[in-house]
């Protein structure tokens, strides 16, 4: 799936020349954490979100510095300080450095993009406009598109048990030590040993993962550490 697969259309911005208040006013109204800040042109040129507007003089939460770090600080950097909490400029607080990504980026580089830069969202833009935004929210919604059917008929036990031995034997993590199967009224157990306990849970999400399977009880126990040894 591709990030035009999921993303929301119609998305909601504020305009590069809008106040810190038009902004707040959109957040709440919208019911959402962050938006895009595009230009005349519906270029990105910006994300403005409730973190960027909670420290402001109107309210007393403007930051403070200690004295040390009054007494260290340039006067460029308190000049910055003070504009960045008195300004009513939507461009003067957001952030300009934002993580874009194209319609046909797919789903894993758009979650790659997330887990690197700690956002929850990406614009999805064409040609420098604005098309569109994936959020967490979508990336749900698809997964939950994805849900398994189950089967219109039920398999045997005997079919369940068989596949379900496919499902786990010869992956990288099968367990080299002896494990069984077995099925009955679509509730498989599995009973043996493995090595360690990710082992014993991949067993487990191996075969909850098999249709038709209605239940799983893993029985399967960590093989002891003085027979792994030989002794």
């Amino acid at each position: 799936m591709h990030a035009k697969d999921v993303m929301t259309g119609s998305v909601i911005c504020i305009n590069v020349g809008d106040s810190i208040f038009d902004a707040a006013e959109l957040l709440l109204g919208a019911r959402v954490s962050a938006v895009p800040v595009v230009d005349d042109k519906n270029a990105v040129v910006g994300i403005v979100s409730e973190a960027d507007l909670v420290r402001r003089a109107e309210i007393g939460t403007a930051p403070k510095k200690n004295w040390l770090a009054r007494l260290l600080a340039s006067d460029v950097s308190a000049a910055n300080d003070f504009a960045a909490a008195h300004t009513q400029r939507v461009a003067d607080v957001m952030t300009k450095e934002v993580v874009t990504a194209g319609p046909d980026a797919p789903l894993r580089e758009l979650v790659e993009l997330m887990e690197r830069h700690g956002i929850k969202r990406i614009p999805i833009v064409r040609d420098g406009a604005l098309v569109g935004v994936v959020s967490r929210a979508d990336l749900l919604c698809a997964l939950l598109s994805r849900e398994p059917d189950r089967p219109l008929t039920q398999p045997s036990d005997t079919a369940l048990r068989q596949a379900v031995i496919e499902a786990v034997e010869k992956r990288a993590w099968s367990s080299r030590w002896p494990t069984h199967v077995f099925a009955s009224g679509g509730v498989v157990d599995l009973w043996g040993f493995v090595d360690d306990d990710a082992t014993r849970k991949a067993y487990g999400v191996a075969a909850e993962n098999v249709p038709g399977v209605r239940g799983v009880n893993n029985h399967l126990r960590q093989m002891p550490a003085s027979t792994k040894m030989g002794l």
